[in-house]
């Protein structure tokens, strides 16, 4: 299994970090698991920005997966470009995640145009 694929499988994983951040800093315990999605929904501050950000790597996830897959599906393009590329978006996913946080909202903006940038790169180097 390249590289690139194991991102995939990171990537897949990255949100619920997110959902832990927000349940733990909204004080949802186990006991109190019957709707987690009314309870998510009704975060401010930090727990809110942690959903959000989960919600949007669920939202990314599958076109990195899918840019992944072309790019091993049509083999043209070089293995070590195709995991460079894709352990930069694992990095820059981190980040966005750090930023969304942090509330730093024109630097996730930036970081999130550089993933998706890196999500189309996939697709020109297998051109």
């Amino acid at each position: 299994m390249t590289v690139a694929l194991w991102c995939v499988m990171i990537a897949i994983f990255l949100p619920y970090i997110c959902t832990g951040v927000a349940k733990a800093s909204g004080g949802f315990g186990l006991k109190d698991n019957h709707d987690p999605r009314d309870f998510l929904e009704s975060l401010n501050g930090l727990g809110r920005r942690a959903h959000a950000a989960q919600l949007n790597s669920f939202e990314v996830t599958p076109a990195f997966a899918a840019a992944v897959i072309v790019a091993h599906l049509v083999g043209t393009a070089q293995l070590v470009t195709v995991n460079v590329l894709a352990v930069l978006f694992i990095t820059s996913r981190l980040l966005y995640i750090i930023c969304y946080l942090a509330d730093w909202a024109i630097l996730r903006s930036l970081v999130w145009f550089v993933g998706m940038g890196l999500i189309a790169s996939f697709f020109f180097v297998s051109i």
